[in-house]
């Protein structure tokens, strides 16, 4: 066998492929597990795209990325299409995105702050700006990670012309469609005009609260919408890496900690943050204000009318409970410091321990009186 004469000490790692594609593409790549405002995030010119934008790597994601991307006023991206998936949620401005196959009409959503969509996964696509003074700010979650760790070869990525015509055959209510309830918290749709006035149903599980899961496109990824009244926080739980949760509405503070940290690091949000926990990091979510706060995750999850996401067995609830930080069970010093924070704005806690308990609310989701 050859060996190398180089020492172990002088060996360096290669960049995986999809950084090594992210160096080459020659935007801002910003690293962290939070990112303060979206709106505010410095971008550089993007010339595949046409635009302005910057790649956000957050936590430990090698699954799932997002990326931001600015439209000029009264200009438009340059047409694209790839082989990864990608959720996009509307930051700012209003315009139009068309999307198209060959052989198929081509279809287009106006979208607005607030909006949510999909582009079909290798469906050509363009994104256009119906201001003519406003540039448009757009953030989306992608696969790209995965896909570049799979092919390892971009102009493939990018350049591969396979029609997936279960995904996208051109319907003419593709993005007009409403959308409809699969089950309990979980709404089908390609297209939401405003998650932020979307109507949620209440989801004890983590506390008080509501929630929407979001299946679009044909995806294996998932969207989230959580909402959580004033005075009230989330509990504390953990899961792997690829969540990306965009403050929407209101004000706060997350905390975030891996089993056994002595300190926990505070993260102060308002809308246009996002953060994202690393894997099996706890994480909890506390409303300081005066209004609901509101916020939007982009994320893995698997489609729930495809396989294995439809099985609720007595694992899948006895690992949930595992991961989940009861109120009873949660240090003292976590109450405490959020009922100091909201006793600065007149508030008093308004947590009924008892209502939110999970083994309460697995027995009513399994007699199916919550369904």
């Amino acid at each position: 066998m050859q060996q190398t004469s180089e020492s172990p000490a002088k060996q360096t790692m290669k960049l995986s492929p999809y950084l090594e594609w992210q160096r080459r593409e020659g935007v801002p790549v910003y690293e962290a597990y939070w990112v303060n405002s979206l709106y505010e995030l410095e971008l550089g010119p993007w010339e595949r795209k046409g635009g302005t934008g910057a790649y956000i790597n957050l936590a430990e994601q090698d699954e799932d990325d997002a990326m931001v991307v600015e439209i000029p006023p009264g200009g438009q991206l340059n047409p694209e299409h790839h082989l990864y998936e990608s959720l996009i949620f509307v930051l700012s401005g209003r315009g139009a995105t068309t999307v198209w196959v060959e052989g198929a009409p081509k279809r287009t959503v106006e979208w607005k702050p607030g909006s949510l969509f999909s582009p079909p996964l290798n469906t050509w696509y363009q994104h256009f700006n119906a201001s003519g003074t406003e540039p448009a700010r757009l953030v989306a979650v992608t696969r790209q990670p995965k896909i570049f760790e799979f092919y390892r070869d971009a102009e493939f990525i990018y350049g591969c012309d396979w029609t997936f015509k279960d995904r996208f055959n051109g319907a003419e209510d593709y993005f007009t469609d409403p959308g409809h309830r699969i089950k309990r918290l979980y709404w089908k749709t390609n297209f939401v005009p405003d998650v932020r006035s979307f109507a949620l149903e209440e989801y004890p599980e983590r506390g008080p609260g509501f929630n929407m899961k979001f299946s679009m496109a044909e995806n294996s990824m998932m969207a989230h919408v959580s909402e959580f009244p004033i005075a009230t926080y989330k509990k504390g739980h953990r899961h792997g890496a690829g969540a990306h949760v965009f403050i929407i509405g209101g004000q706060g503070y997350s905390l975030l900690w891996y089993e056994g940290d002595k300190e926990r690091t505070r993260v102060d949000w308002k809308d246009g943050a996002v953060l994202s926990p690393g894997s099996r990091m706890y994480h909890q979510h506390f409303n300081t204000g005066s209004t609901p706060a509101r916020y939007l995750a982009l994320r893995l999850g698997g489609n729930p009318e495809i396989g294995i996401s439809n099985r609720r067995n007595e694992e899948y609830w006895a690992e949930r409970m595992a991961d989940q930080v009861e109120y009873e069970n949660e240090d003292r010093s976590i109450r405490a410091e959020y009922e100091a924070e909201i006793a600065k704005v007149g508030l008093t806690l308004k947590i009924e321990e008892d209502r939110f308990r999970i083994q309460d609310t697995v027995s009513k989701v399994r007699s199916g009186e919550l369904s």
